[in-house]
């Protein structure tokens, strides 16, 4: 679905993000992207997504050439407070994206609702996003990706401002609203080696800038996946070492 060659990316300063990267993601799939501070992993994803043009190397979804942001993708963003309107309901900040499907008011509104009460904000429609906590904030944010029924949904660090109880409620969330009707193929960002191993089928590590591919894991972990029996699988463990030695290499 996703095939991404050759791409490397500099920067007006001269400095270089990327080089080489050759990757490709199969419909369905959830992959992380994992690596050392600064290896151009918000970049690659900003290529991905069309919001910056790489200045080698391709970026094709769907057999064609992203050169723009391209229809059928959402992206959900680390700083949820820049994410949503807050002059708007959190139904409405939902229901705006859907504009773009040419949905009437109507429509926008129960597929809205319909988003909300599946990532548990079915009580929160007619609030407005300063009235809601950090992870309701950011289930609404993914809320409104879902709503737009994206086939592929970039992630760049979303759960990295929320504390670690509301971060494990929302990986669980991912596995389940991914393993929905349609699913949907993810491509997910992250700092956590854990949450990589948790939430991934794939895990791919970064090198240090410029960042290239270093090595791809695959995750072969019992399903469903449980925040303690899974953690405590020698297979989970094994894996999460083998990353963390993979990103903290010298």
């Amino acid at each position: 679905m996703l095939e991404i060659k050759g791409l490397g990316h500099r920067y007006a300063d001269g400095h270089r993000a990327l080089t080489g990267i050759d990757l490709g993601v199969e419909r369905g799939e959830l992959v992380c992207l994992v690596g050392p501070s600064g290896c151009g992993k918000s970049t690659l994803l900003r290529c991905v997504a069309g919001l910056l043009r790489p200045t080698e190397g391709t970026v094709t979804l769907d057999g064609n050439t992203v050169d723009r942001v391209p229809d059928g993708l959402a992206v959900v963003f680390q700083d949820y407070t820049r994410s949503l309107f807050p002059w708007l309901t959190v139904r409405d900040n939902v229901a705006l994206v859907l504009r773009r499907r040419g949905l009437g008011r109507r429509e926008r509104r129960a597929a809205a609702e319909e988003a909300l009460a599946a990532v548990g904000l079915a009580d929160a429609v007619r609030k407005y996003p300063w009235q809601l906590s950090g992870g309701m904030q950011q289930r609404a944010a993914i809320a409104r990706a879902l709503a737009y029924r994206p086939s592929l949904l970039l992630m760049d660090e979303p759960f990295g401002s929320v504390d670690a109880q509301t971060r494990e409620d929302l990986e669980d969330l991912l596995l389940t609203v991914r393993g929905g009707e349609g699913g949907m193929t993810i491509l997910l960002v992250t700092h956590d080696i854990d949450e990589s191993v948790y939430v991934g089928d794939r895990v791919v590590v970064l090198t240090g800038a410029p960042g290239t591919v270093h090595t791809e894991l695959r995750v072969d972990l019992p399903a469903p996946r449980d925040q303690i029996a899974t953690r405590e699988h020698p297979a989970f463990v094994a894996l999460r070492a083998e990353v963390g030695r993979a990103v903290r290499r010298p």
